[in-house]
């Protein structure tokens, strides 16, 4: 697998990113002990479904077009090569922050400038914290990334799989020691809820719950209710009997508007 970045910086609503680079073809060739599917309910396969089933295939050679909270993203995977780019305005001129296999770097007018380092930081983060959100569970296949399933769950009378993820400390990112937990549907392979923790701007815990699904060129988006509990105390996997009990605060809500899929010709990176 050719691994693309993974950087990651918390928002005031709980960011996160972790971007994953697709796995380059193989050609096919028989079966090896080394080569056997792994179990149909390890972690590994569960994953992989999940992310098959929300378009990861789409998604490996694609432009993404979306709109979040009236700015427009664009994200383009191809093959090894990826793209996510935040077009604003500053005094008429069109600025754009673009992450991709180089770096991050930002232009005004088309003309590249200089940010202070907690600046770029903080824009380069921002971008790839949207992405990562907007694309789930595509990121997850990130080499940094470390999956356990950790137990079942039950919301709203519908079975779930709980998928804890960490992130290793080399390539895992400035936050790599933030936690999410996925549920992911037992049978659907949906993620309808997710939790995660982190520490930066003194720590927080949220609560996901996914709304508004759609199918787009083939890929699956939801946007999301963010919920809060009143104290840091509960842990995440206590998270969704508190969700159905009423006892988390609604915080935000995360809508993608706008959201178009182009699929690209294999090694178009035009």
């Amino acid at each position: 697998m050719t691994r693309a970045i993974v950087i990651s910086v918390v928002l005031a609503a709980g960011l996160l990113a972790a971007c994953g680079e697709p796995a380059q073809e193989v050609p096919a060739q028989a079966p090896s002990a080394q080569q056997a599917p792994p179990p149909r309910d390890s972690v590994t396969a569960i994953m992989e479904r999940a992310r098959r089933v929300h378009g990861a295939d789409v998604l490996d050679h694609a432009e993404v077009s979306f709109s979040f909270r009236g700015t427009p993203f664009t994200v383009r995977h191809d093959g090894g090569a990826f793209e996510y780019a935040r077009i604003g305005a500053d005094s008429g001129d069109v600025v754009r922050d673009v992450l991709d296999n180089d770096g991050f770097r930002r232009t005004v007018g088309g003309r590249p400038v200089t940010l202070p380092e907690a600046e770029a930081r903080a824009a380069e983060g921002a971008v790839n914290s949207v992405v990562y959100f907007a694309l789930l569970p595509y990121p997850l296949a990130d080499p940094a990334v470390q999956s356990r399933l950790v137990g079942a769950d039950t919301l709203g009378g519908e079975p779930y799989r709980l998928v804890e993820v960490t992130f290793q400390p080399e390539g895992g990112g400035r936050d790599y020691q933030d936690r999410f937990l996925y549920w992911i549907h037992r049978d659907r392979y949906m993620i309808d809820y997710l939790a995660y923790s982190y520490d930066v701007n003194d720590g927080g815990i949220r609560f996901r719950e996914a709304f508004n699904p759609r199918t787009v060129g083939g890929v699956r988006f939801a946007d999301y209710r963010n919920y809060a509990p009143e104290t840091l105390e509960p842990e995440l996997e206590s998270l969704g009997r508190m969700f159905e009990a009423d006892s988390l605060a609604l915080v935000s809500e995360i809508v993608l508007d706008s959201v178009r899929v182009a699929p690209l010709r294999r090694g178009d990176g035009s």
